[in-house]
């Protein structure tokens, strides 16, 4: 083998070599929002696999323990907009704390209830504290991301969710064998683990002081809506809050047992698996997000998840019901970074953005409410195939919508962004 001579250059001669670019790294802030995301899910999850059965003993029907499941989702609608205000009196930090406090109050209140409608207002009380605490982190993301690896940022946030929503339900399932309360009282717990991480570690003094606060000029609704990237973040946002935090949990568990004759281990699996598709696609979905753009992963993700999630309910076998449900998961990895991303660029880190944000919000949450309603009428008046089938024709609805939809990553700006960061790297 010849070995090639170095370059030689005599002393104290510049060097015409270009160093690589160097990694801009995560802030430190950002970090202890994603080590609370991972509590989050983990304990989340505990309790999706069970919520449904738990809400079925009470005797009611598919419907009535959907609706356990929109209610949470339902609460979180209305009180968006009164979480941004909070948001802009009290801070960040205080608000997300809160938050996470008043939903560790009501999931142990749910492990507690004596009947179904103890159980819906338990639910429902504790989308009050998800709305603050998922408006602050949302806020805190967009203001301390920098623009050039915002879509790695929404991945990394995403991923250490997911990461907790694949062993959540797996243990939930296995919990579920000691009682169908029992989850709740972990998820309680995990709840006030992650208030804990983000009180002490979480410093106002680095989030930016009063007066720089005070210089930002809020993003109104009617500013934001006039920008068919944001009108087309909407539409996927509905559609993603449809199927991920609407029917995905409410009628998963609820097949698995009725189509496929599984228990709660099967539908914690399910959910499992889904997420554990979610983060493999998380994994290359934040840098593409970040190089060819945001669109194209919206629009793959879109497609991806709507034709799985609909093939869902053809199922028949507990192999080909985990395997679709791995794909679907795929599909709402690709979507989820680049979508978010989307929205920060709209709004930008020199601009206050809570009423955009919580209207972004608000169409998830929209979703999630009546995705589980529909598909558990569809489901007990006809078969889980329609309801299914109609989630993945709302997702693809969403991919049409984005077709007009403008891309937001200029190049131009992200070379320029990055130049920047390099430099302050540097110094």
């Amino acid at each position: 083998m010849v070995r090639l001579p170095r370059f030689s250059r005599s002393p104290g001669a510049p060097s015409t070599a270009t160093p690589p670019a160097p990694r801009l790294p995560i802030p430190q802030e950002i970090r202890v929002l994603i080590a609370a995301a991972f509590v989050i899910a983990l304990g989340y999850g505990l309790v999706s696999p069970v919520l449904p059965q738990f809400a079925q003993s009470f005797n009611v029907g598919v419907a009535a323990a959907s609706v356990i499941v929109s209610a949470f989702a339902f609460t979180r609608l209305i009180f968006a907009p009164v979480g941004g205000q909070l948001i802009g009196k009290l801070g960040e930090r205080p608000v997300y704390v809160t938050g996470l406090l008043i939903v560790a109050a009501s999931t142990g209140a749910c492990a507690f209830a004596q009947d179904y409608w103890q159980l819906l207002i338990f639910r429902g009380l504790g989308g009050i504290g998800s709305t603050m605490f998922t408006v602050s982190a949302m806020g805190l993301i967009i203001r301390l991301a920098p623009p050039s690896i915002r879509g790695r940022v929404s991945s990394a946030y995403a991923s250490a969710f997911l990461l907790g929503s694949i062993g959540g339900p797996v243990l939930g399932g296995l919990l579920a064998g000691f009682g169908l309360r029992v989850p709740f009282l972990v998820y309680a717990v995990a709840l006030l683990i992650a208030a804990a991480v983000v009180f002490f570690r979480l410093k106002d003094a680095s989030l930016g002081s009063k007066e720089a606060k005070k210089k930002q000029i809020p993003m109104t609704f009617r500013e934001a809506i006039g920008d068919s990237a944001y009108r087309s973040a909407l539409a996927s946002s509905f559609a993603n809050g449809w199927s991920s935090f609407g029917v995905r949990v409410a009628l998963i568990p609820l097949f698995a047992a009725a189509a496929l004759g599984a228990g709660p281990q099967i539908a914690g699996i399910a959910l499992a698996v889904f997420a554990a598709g979610n983060a493999a696609a998380l994994t290359v979905s934040g840098r593409l997000a970040d190089s060819i753009g945001r669109k194209p992963l919206i629009l793959t993700g879109l497609v991806v998840n709507g034709l799985a999630t609909g093939a869902i309910g053809f199922t028949d076998t507990v192999w080909l019901f985990l395997t679709v449900s791995v794909i679907a998961g795929m599909g709402s990895g690709l979507l989820n970074p680049a979508q978010q991303a989307t929205v920060a660029d709209v709004v930008g880190n020199d601009r206050g953005g809570g009423k955009v944000l919580a209207a972004f919000q608000m169409t998830a949450d929209t979703g999630a409410i009546l995705g589980p309603i529909l598909a558990g009428l569809l489901a007990d008046r006809l078969s889980y195939s329609w309801a299914f089938g109609l989630t993945g024709v709302i997702a693809l609805l969403a991919a049409v919508a984005w077709l007009g939809g403008r891309e937001t990553l200029s190049r131009d700006d992200h070379a320029q962004t990055s130049k920047k960061d390099e430099a302050a790297e540097g110094a």
